[in-house]
């Protein structure tokens, strides 16, 4: 994976989860958000989606959070799927907020970490490693909110 370093604020975004609830970029405000691109299809997307849950699971109450986008996939069919797995973390289908946020992502698995203000701190354009994500993530939860 190839992993860069960045310090860029975002525009508003927001996605409608799989089961319909919106959540915002304000709603984020406090947290830091690993917001990671996948489809249903990407062998890489599954392979890092265990990796993604055990950290979530082990820092979610520190202020971590996780933000699961599909770039192709509708809904019910995100729904399915993470259901399938036993995965709790919120997910949702791209929309044209999150492109204008993040840009047009086509390459999947490509994550992005954002400090506890909302801000853009890495790109991890590739698989997520869970010893990548607490050298990245660990640092920035001195700011965040539990």
């Amino acid at each position: 994976a190839d992993v860069s370093d960045e310090v860029r604020a975002l525009p508003p975004w927001q996605v409608t989860l799989t089961d319909g609830r919106v959540l915002t970029s304000e709603d984020l405000k406090g947290r830091v958000v690993l917001v990671n691109f996948w489809a249903t299809w990407c062998p890489y997307c599954r392979k890092e989606k265990p990796v993604i849950d055990a950290f979530w699971q082990d820092y979610r109450d520190k202020g971590f959070e996780v933000v699961s986008i599909s770039i192709d996939d509708p809904p019910d069919k995100i729904a399915d799927w993470m259901g399938d797995k036993d995965y709790a973390f919120p997910a949702a289908p791209t929309n044209a907020s999150v492109t204008a946020a993040f840009g047009h992502v086509a390459t999947v698995p490509t994550s992005f970490i954002l400090d506890a203000d909302g801000r853009v701190r890495h790109k991890i354009a590739g698989q997520v490693h869970y010893s990548r994500l607490e050298t990245r993530v660990v640092p920035l939860l001195e700011s965040a909110r539990p």
